[in-house]
């Protein structure tokens, strides 16, 4: 088989668009041109892929090999079609069986050694994937972030030689994931606070620039928490908890 056709998806903010990895092996100069509109890290995967396919004691084919990512007029990014166009090549060279990979949609970045490095934004493409009815292949540092995904059918795997004798037994390690996720307790909000729109605009303000409140009363007065008390000191805690704060 000279052509085989793999699935990924690209990295664009919470989408995740659908990739069609192609490759096609035909008589010429040999090498490896990768099309599609790819930056620079994609360009790159040439180097990475050749290598990890030989060190795993596979051939990389000495044709013209051509891998177009479909469609041409989106960008892709970064290493996370490594894995893809690896089995893409393996494939159309009959060195696994293509059919072991066509209802799926793959993600990893290669090592030289063949090892299979995690890559960002696998929870959208895994959303997308269950969606689309495929299962999804990824490195096993990104099963726990794709079985969130409840409905998606993960595999994992760690080395591409691994994963290529796996491939050829029929017998892909399936992920279950072991995390549990905690129950939401009910929290008071400031949309549950009627009128006081002075107040609720002070906290706002407060919140989004991590300003700070000063209530002032007279002496002796007795402040009674109320529920824009506690909603109010919610919003805060939680900009407050936030990341980038």
């Amino acid at each position: 088989m000279a052509l085989a056709r793999v699935y990924s998806r690209a990295q664009n903010g919470l989408e995740a668009d659908l990739v069609t990895v192609e490759v096609h092996l035909a008589a010429g100069l040999p090498g490896l041109n990768i099309v599609g509109l790819p930056e620079m890290a994609v360009r790159e995967a040439k180097d990475r892929v050749k290598a990890a396919i030989n060190t795993c004691g596979y051939e990389f084919p000495n044709r013209r090999i051509t891998c177009n990512l479909a469609p041409a007029d989106l960008p892709k990014e970064g290493g996370r079609f490594d894995l893809a166009i690896a089995l893409g090549i393996l494939a159309a060279s009959n060195q696994i069986p293509a059919d072991s990979i066509e209802n799926m949609e793959i993600f990893g970045e290669l090592w030289l050694s063949g090892e299979i490095r995690a890559v960002p934004g696998i929870l959208p493409a895994a959303l997308k994937s269950a969606a689309a009815g495929r299962s999804l292949l990824v490195p096993k540092g990104s099963g726990e972030e794709a079985a969130l995904a409840q409905q998606a059918e993960i595999f994992t795997a760690h080395h591409l030689g691994a994963l290529c004798s796996a491939l050829h037994a029929r017998k892909l390690d399936q992920f279950v994931s072991r995390a549990t996720l905690a129950p939401i307790r009910p929290i008071a909000d400031l949309s549950e606070v009627r009128g006081q729109h002075l107040a609720k605009r002070a906290l706002e303000i407060a919140a989004a620039g991590s300003h700070s409140l000063l209530m002032l009363c007279p002496i002796n007065f007795k402040v009674v928490p109320t529920d824009a008390d506690q909603a109010g000191s919610t919003v805060l805690q939680r900009w407050t908890d936030h990341p980038s704060r």
